[in-house]
């Protein structure tokens, strides 16, 4: 701590103060105990002047240790966490999962390795069973919610196949929605989305991966979500919609992304992505729409939600 100390007291430190520091933080932080580590690290954790290598250093330590420094540290750079992802632990890409200032190449990285631990096939009967115990939690979901939503339905509305066009957004699907991107489950957040939106959990997945969240943002105004839930969402989805927008504009840029939106158009276009979506998951041919314009352009906005994941895509079609 003494080490610690008297490099924090350094306003401006030097290349060689931080060569210096460096060389004799390691070998002195593993003589010291456990406690006298973690200490150490959640002192560093509010210095934005560690050096690079001894940053690289504390990030890739064990997570009971590391995690403080991953979740807090202004010195570990977009950059850095690019090249700590490469190597990273899934605890340890959860702990920089809860970053602040994650940049969107990040969040993009962060999704791909969600993505890549989804497709890897089980090596042992636990994660197997743990898998199948997800995918059942998700049918008895879906199936709750038909359930609540045939409840709810009117007697003239065929509970099977729900009204042709895009309705607002209930109470249940929404309560369950906000829920679900509060507690960070993304999987249960698209499993309720599709059955808001009477698609396949492709497309909902497809909106989730558009890092930029406009797509989601689009999805939630055409459902009529509640403005204020809206930008929640986003902002807990999406951690770099949670930054201040314009000073005239006030909020943040998450509720900037909604104020910004028209219902109309945003029904238009999500209408045109449950089209294509049908088309390609149902075996049906898309809906009439009001142009062919605006069916293409639906098509071309789920395949530009991700382009680099065709084989998940064909995979999904298998399925």
């Amino acid at each position: 701590m003494a080490t610690v100390s008297s490099f924090e007291s350094l306003a401006h430190p030097s290349r060689s103060d931080q060569r210096q520091f460096h060389e004799l933080f390691v070998p002195t932080y593993l003589a010291s105990s456990d406690e006298a580590r973690r200490q150490a690290v959640a002192a560093l954790s509010q210095c934005a002047a560690v050096p690079e290598a001894t940053a690289l250093f504390i990030a890739r330590e064990p997570i009971g240790i590391a995690a403080i420094f991953l979740t807090r540290s202004a010195a570990l750079s977009p950059r850095l966490l690019m090249e700590l992802l490469h190597t990273a632990s899934p605890a340890h890409a959860r702990a920089i999962e809860c970053r602040d200032d994650l940049s969107p190449q990040t969040i993009e990285r962060l999704v791909d390795l969600h993505r890549e631990h989804r497709s890897r096939g089980p090596v042992t009967v636990e994660p197997a069973a743990t898998e199948a115990r997800r995918l059942a939690r998700e049918e008895d979901l879906r199936e709750e919610l038909k359930a609540l939503v045939r409840a709810q339905a009117p007697a003239e509305t065929d509970p099977d196949t729900g009204p042709t066009g895009l309705v607002a957004i209930g109470e249940v699907h929404l309560a369950l929605i906000v829920r679900f991107a509060r507690a960070g489950e993304t999987g249960m957040f698209c499993v309720t989305l599709a059955d808001a939106l009477g698609s396949s959990q492709w497309l909902s997945e497809r909106i989730l991966l558009d890092v930029s969240g406009l797509q989601l943002a689009t999805t939630l105004v055409a459902l009529d979500a509640p403005a204020e839930d809206s930008a929640m969402m986003l902002a807990r989805l999406y951690p770099h919609l949670a930054e201040a927008a314009e000073a005239a504009r006030g909020g943040n840029r998450a509720a900037a992304l909604v104020a910004d939106l028209g219902r109309a158009a945003c029904i238009e276009r999500v209408e045109s992505w449950r089209r294509a979506d049908a088309y390609t998951y149902a075996g049906q041919p898309p809906a009439p729409a009001n142009s062919d314009r605006g069916s293409d352009r639906g098509q071309a906005d789920i395949d530009g939600a991700g382009n680099r994941d065709g084989e998940y895509r064909r995979q999904a079609a298998q399925r």
